[in-house]
């Protein structure tokens, strides 16, 4: 669903459903009120903001007047805004990278649009719509998947002090041309770029710029790519150099617990026991699962039922089946508050609190004896004796570009 606010400021906004556009309104409705992220914007008058800059002055952590200092040739589009933590955009972004015709586009690609009738109605039928796909299907998946993973990896390498997530953007989209598959994030709903670049504090959606990464950051990576029709949707936290025992301990801890999830996944689990695994491995470490985003369907449309909640609850309905293929992705922070603010672009979300936050992704299966992981890595150690990795090269094999 369309916000109708949004809708009438020709702002692209959606939510997959009216439960997540009520638990996103309070950070969401900021956007209302801001200005066009090209112009440096002037002191809010937003309550919301206001009441939280207070609040971050008054405990002392990092928010407005303390960022990072901002790179020579670039600018904050937001200089006052209230910064949760001491990341800071760096602009302005790169032109849109492009897509030769040779390459099959998705039905958003052109306009950001997608077809809303089709978009909607798994998450409105919910489980009577969850797909289980044909052998057929499931084969054209895994080739695309172990694409996405090579994808994943190869720009998983680049990563190092001084490389900027620009540059690693310019990378996955020349990887994705280079074998014929588009960047299923480019121009979903007018996303600018073809790959989600998360550093410290952002919890997801973080847009390459012109930040180079620094001794110490971590970085997330979500790679999503459509071919042959079908998209895969994988991701990784990354660490740059070297970095801190509690970052690290971060990392460990949400890749955890999502191998802690994949380990009962088989035909019968009810997806509510999902939550129930991930949510008490981050809590006996002292953080904290994010409840505003979930794992999701994936398939021949980027994102569709079934919806994966990652936090311990009651309420998801059903359970797996043979046939289905759908993402787990917790996104964990270092600190007790699960809440998630946003920047004036309307795509990166942070932490509340400014500490960082950790994800790990993969696309599951469901098989006759247990679970196929589609994304994993060619040395992932299945961690339960039902659990099996493809092994399948990708379409057209892979075509190795220059490093960054």
């Amino acid at each position: 669903m369309q916000c109708p606010k949004c809708k009438d400021l020709n702002i692209s906004s959606f939510f997959c459903g009216q439960d997540c556009f009520r638990k996103s309104w309070s950070s969401h409705k900021t956007v209302h009120t801001q200005n066009q992220p090209s112009q440096p914007s002037q002191t809010t008058n937003d309550p919301h903001l206001l009441k939280l800059a207070a609040a971050l002055q008054q405990s002392g952590t990092t928010g407005i007047g303390k960022g990072e200092p901002i790179e020579q040739g670039a600018y904050d589009p937001n200089p006052n805004h209230p910064y949760t933590g001491t990341l800071r955009p760096h602009y302005p972004l790169s032109p849109r990278s492009a897509v030769p015709q040779s390459v099959a586009l998705p039905d958003y690609a052109k306009d950001g649009t997608l077809n809303l009738l089709k978009a909607t109605y798994g998450l409105a039928k919910g489980l009577a719509s969850v797909k289980r796909l044909s052998e057929v299907e499931i084969d054209t998946m895994r080739r695309v998947c172990r694409l996405g993973r090579y994808v994943l990896n190869q720009t998983g390498n680049q990563i190092k002090p001084g490389v900027s997530t620009d540059q690693l953007d310019k990378y996955v989209h020349s990887l994705c041309m280079a074998n014929n598959a588009y960047p299923s994030p480019l121009n979903y709903h007018g996303f600018p770029k073809s790959v989600c670049t998360s550093v410290n504090e952002v919890i997801c959606h973080g847009i390459p710029d012109k930040r180079r990464l620094k001794q110490g950051d971590i970085i997330n990576l979500d790679i999503s790519l459509f071919k042959n029709g079908f998209h895969t949707d994988l991701n990784a936290t990354f660490a740059v150099g070297e970095i801190d025992g509690e970052s690290q301990r971060l990392i460990d801890t949400t890749r955890r617990a999502l191998d802690n999830a994949i380990a009962i996944c088989k035909p019968g689990t009810p997806y509510r026991n999902i939550g129930g695994e991930i949510q008490p491995t981050c809590d006996e470490q002292g953080f904290s699962v994010v409840k505003t985003y979930t794992g999701h369907g994936v398939g021949r449309e980027f994102h569709q039922a079934p919806t994966i909640l990652h936090h311990s609850n009651l309420r998801s309905k059903g359970e797996m089946k043979v046939g289905q293929i759908f993402t787990i992705e917790p996104m964990v922070n270092a600190s007790k508050s699960y809440h998630v603010e946003h920047w004036n672009d309307n795509w990166t979300a942070v932490t509340r609190d400014g500490v960082r936050s950790a994800q790990f992704e993969e696309a599951i299966l469901i098989t006759e004896g247990g679970c196929e992981v589609l994304t994993a890595d060619d040395d992932y150690s299945p961690p339960a004796d039902h659990i099996s990795i493809p092994h399948v090269k990708a379409d057209e094999g892979v075509v190795t570009i220059s490093d960054i």
